[in-house]
């Protein structure tokens, strides 16, 4: 996986982490998160505020 796959990695972090709420997730805590799971793969620089955010909007979604 890589920074832009976002909906994989969103279905990800709603599999691994159920009891996480990610409306109040801090975005170094979602980095660290990101980069912990299974099969990434891509470098920690590359990600920008623009790229957690639509990641932490789509674990909101996967949650619903």
């Amino acid at each position: 996986m890589l920074w832009t796959d976002v909906n994989e990695i969103a279905i990800e972090l709603a599999e691994k982490h159920p009891d996480i709420d990610p409306t109040y997730i801090l975005f170094t805590d979602l980095r660290r998160l990101v980069m912990e799971l299974e099969g990434f793969i891509d470098s920690p620089e590359k990600t920008n505020e623009k790229i957690l955010e639509a990641i932490q909007m789509l674990w909101i979604e996967e949650r619903e």
